[in-house]
């Protein structure tokens, strides 16, 4: 078994979790491959030479690993949709930052989660991604487990935003922006914005405009075997969109497919783990603060 390990180069990461997992790789017979810039943070910071193959790309780490572990947040979660791509390699996240959707493992749990890892004592959550039909804008990588966005230029007026369903028009939104969000971005960029929490197996879209001009204009959960389209205009000549993190600014002139991808992405859900138990520790709900 080898286990690959993804992590931005920041203090939470220090190498409390790295030397942990080569303690335990050596009693438990497993083999570790670890990012090589964070790798070289660590030996550069800490003047210290950890002996770890390494990989720097998305085709070395799908050549060599059977899973991921990523140390961080949901943020560098999303990253590892980067290197992971369509192969289907599962991914573990450990929250090493602050609130984490996607990353549920707590750091203080760390060393019980990978014997659980390593044992085998998971499931699979196959969490849908959306996917943007044209490949132009963001190369191989046109997909997002959160949502993908449209929004206005940083200074420029609001957008209007035709938007259709299978064809059929929907609705005009004049806007900052709007939003389709997967489920599992249900709880991120859409939740900030008005739009409902979905479990992650509810098979649909949320279209969640951002700062619209007219107020009775809310969120629509959709089927996520529709394809949506829009047509963007306004004042300025461009607008930005984003898959997750991801941005890129595009002309008026463009029109703009999205749908459900045709593969998922593999969260490893590790025994006692559930979605419910995590947006109650997340969102403190039933926590009385009136103590």
């Amino acid at each position: 078994m080898t286990i690959a390990v993804y992590a931005r180069n920041t203090k939470e990461n220090f190498p409390y979790y790295l030397e942990h997992l080569l303690a335990i790789s050596v009693k438990e017979n497993f083999s570790l491959i670890v990012y090589k810039p964070y790798l070289e943070f660590l030996t550069h910071t800490l003047n210290k030479t950890f002996a770890i193959s390494s990989f720097s790309n998305s085709e070395e780490l799908v050549a060599k690993a059977d899973c991921v572990i990523s140390l961080g947040g949901d943020g560098t979660m999303l990253e590892t949709l980067e290197f992971v791509r369509r192969s289907g390699i599962p991914v573990l996240g450990v929250n090493t930052g602050r609130l984490g959707f996607l990353a549920t493992v707590y750091k203080e749990d760390f060393e019980k989660a990978i014997q659980l890892l390593i044992n085998k004592k998971f499931t699979l959550d196959q969490r849908e991604l959306i996917e943007l039909d044209q490949t132009s804008y963001f190369n191989d990588v046109n997909y997002a487990l959160n949502e993908f966005t449209i929004h206005k230029k940083e200074s420029s007026a609001m957008i209007n935003i035709d938007t259709y369903v299978n064809g059929i028009f929907l609705n005009s939104y004049f806007a900052d922006g709007l939003i389709v969000s997967t489920p599992t971005g249900s709880t991120a960029y859409s939740l900030s914005c008005g739009g409902p929490i979905m479990v992650p197996d509810s098979d649909n879209f949320i279209i969640t405009p951002i700062a619209p001009h007219n107020l009775n204009v809310r969120p629509i959960v959709i089927s996520n075997k529709k394809v949506v389209s829009f047509k963007v205009s306004g004042r300025s000549d461009c607008f930005n969109i984003s898959l997750d993190s991801r941005s890129q600014t595009v002309s008026n002139s463009s029109e703009l497919v999205v749908k459900k991808a045709n593969f998922s992405f593999n969260l490893i859900n590790l025994e006692g783990q559930h979605f419910f138990e995590t947006l109650r520790n997340k969102l403190l709900w039933g926590i009385d603060k009136r103590h």
